[in-house]
């Protein structure tokens, strides 16, 4: 090459950009092409194969042409796939299936002539402790054609301080994606621990609220749908960094949280603790054990959530606390089952395992003394089951019973050793 081809910077032979314009040029046997316009080609090309290219992510994705009404799941057979892996919770997962559906349906939306553009409806859900929030989340991944991601609130701060910023939701979205900018707008997000960005107090001018109202103010844009600069491995953004530009409108998001004492404040709206002969008849049909299916968004705003983002979450459902009865088939019944898993762990090392009925009313009797939910359950058995799961692999017996007397000894012991070390 002669000395003025050397002096001049190469350029990309399909847009015409030079090579400090672009990310990079690849550089091929007579000509160059730079990484925007190797993208556009791949969205191109994943079009014209109706979707169906190797690139996809985790997910059972699919291209937006390739969407089909009449081949997607309809809310009744979401709430179906659900049921086998939750129990109970009917009330959240007929609000999960409408909106996933609604969510399909916005992104085969056609640009028509009548102007009716079907906005977004984001959730939010609300619930005790070990009600099954994440594990609808999870399991509503499963059955899902679009990009799904679980991201958790608690690790957010502000701009500039320690931990996560707020466009690292939609870095994990990107991941799942496999970087398909255009997939990744089309996903779901559920943040889990929503609560935990509440407003610490009243006053808001006290001190910075760097992991509290701060956070719900870098959320509005996300829920709301802007264009969003990613940093594309997530952490804290940086000026030499090459970001990524994704847009948030057709996003749904899914947020839940535990919202520990909101009850509190459910009770202090319906006003349940005053006195008078009135107050005793309008108050009589509450049902006191289960406060939380009366929520409305103003007891949102009274935790600490912000007007303008339970504003940008319109529906809002809860979730029921756990009876003895649902505690009882959680036990059991469901696909993934605590003690199914426990069967299929000693299986493995060639045991037998099996516990005799009245094991499962002692653990559920238990869980509730704890209070703690379907996580309880798992704690318990646990315990029951630690020195059985470290002596058998060694033993190996043919099978191996969990009677009610064995499950009571391994509590009690664990319970007495606490006891001593106190």
């Amino acid at each position: 090459m002669g000395t003025s081809k050397k002096s001049q910077s190469p350029t990309c032979n399909f847009c015409g950009r030079s090579e400090n314009e672009v990310g990079f040029l690849i550089t091929g046997l007579n000509g160059h092409i730079c990484d925007s316009c190797v993208t556009q080609a791949y969205d191109i090309v994943q079009q014209a194969m109706g979707g169906t290219g190797s690139a996809n992510g985790s997910y059972k994705g699919k291209g937006a042409s390739a969407l089909n009404l009449k081949k997607l799941p309809k809310p009744i057979e979401i709430k179906e796939f659900l049921d086998q892996y939750v129990i109970g919770q009917d009330d959240a997962k007929r609000f999960l299936a409408v909106s996933v559906y609604n969510h399909y349906k916005r992104l085969m939306q056609q640009t028509g002539g009548d102007d009716v553009e079907i906005e977004k409806s984001n959730i939010i859900m609300v619930g005790s402790t070990g009600t099954g929030k994440t594990l609808l989340a999870r399991t509503i991944a499963k059955l899902l054609q679009v990009p799904f991601t679980i991201v958790d609130a608690t690790v957010l701060t502000e701009a500039g301080y320690v931990g996560e910023d707020i466009e690292s939701i939609l870095t994990r979205l990107l991941q799942v994606a496999d970087y398909n900018v255009p997939e990744a707008e089309r996903g779901i997000v559920f943040i889990d621990e929503i609560d935990k960005i509440a407003r610490k107090g009243d006053n808001p001018s006290i001190t910075r609220d760097v992991s509290g109202e701060g956070v719900q103010q870098g959320l509005l844009k996300l829920l709301e749908g802007s264009v969003v600069n990613v940093p594309p491995q997530g952490g804290r953004k940086h000026p030499d960094q090459k970001m990524i530009p994704v847009n948030t409108k057709n996003i749904l998001f899914i947020c839940g949280g535990a919202f520990d004492g909101i009850e509190k404040k459910i009770a202090q709206r319906l006003n349940t603790h005053v006195v008078g002969y009135g107050a005793v008849r309008n108050t009589s049909v509450l049902d006191k054990n289960n406060m939380m299916q009366y929520i409305a968004p103003q007891d949102l705003k009274s935790f600490g959530l912000i007007p303008e983002i339970i504003g940008r979450l319109p529906v809002l459902t809860y979730l029921n606390p756990l009876d003895r009865t649902a505690l009882r088939a959680i036990l059991t019944e469901p696909k993934n089952s605590i003690i199914k898993q426990y069967i299929k762990l000693f299986e493995m090392d060639g045991v037998k395992l099996t516990f005799e009925d009245a094991v499962f009313e002692y653990i559920v009797d238990k869980a509730v003394e704890y209070k703690l939910g379907a996580r309880g359950l798992r704690s318990i058995v646990e315990t029951i089951m630690m020195d059985a799961m470290f002596e058998t692999p060694s033993d190996c017996p043919e099978s191996f019973v969990i009677t009610l007397d064995y499950a009571k000894r391994q509590l009690e012991k664990v319970n007495i050793a606490k006891l001593q070390n106190a």
